[in-house]
């Protein structure tokens, strides 16, 4: 009976850790995007590491390319956006973590001034460094329809 409870309580810990490494990566994903209702270009480009990667799924046609863009540019982007115009509303499906690495799958769905503009998922690559969360690797799919 001793040992059943030793190891309720040693899963009990471990699901406490879990949870709190799951919501510190849950705050560095939504960091970004509070950034982009802000309009806030340096908050954005804090959350991401100096080597990160954007890029963006593009269906063209039937042709399916990937767009990449530079985070300061991106940024830079951001910071002329009123403030509040930009939304998008994430979905947290999966987060995974090993170590120092984290993924995070996300559906969403994005308001242009309050209204729908489109939807798709957000894939992330999180590495912890120094203690902090960054995003290394973002890449999306965008689409205006099937967005339920």
């Amino acid at each position: 009976m001793k040992y059943f409870c030793l190891l309720i309580c040693l899963a009990f810990c471990n699901c406490i850790k879990a949870q709190s490494a799951d919501d510190s990566v849950r705050s560095a994903v939504n960091q970004l995007f509070t950034a982009m209702k802000n309009a806030d270009s340096a908050l954005l480009v804090s959350g991401f590491a100096d080597s990160a990667i954007l890029q963006t799924v593009v269906d063209k046609d039937g042709k399916v390319q990937i767009k990449t863009e530079e985070v300061a540019e991106f940024a830079r982007e951001i910071g002329k956006m009123q403030k509040g115009i930009l939304d998008e509303r994430i979905e947290f499906d999966v987060i995974r973590i090993d170590g120092a690495l984290a993924i995070v799958w996300a559906p969403y769905k994005f308001y242009y001034k309050g209204k729908f503009s489109h939807c798709g998922a957000d894939s992330f690559q999180l590495v912890r460094i120094n203690g902090k969360w960054k995003i290394q690797y973002l890449i999306d799919t965008r689409r205006s329809q099937g967005c339920e």
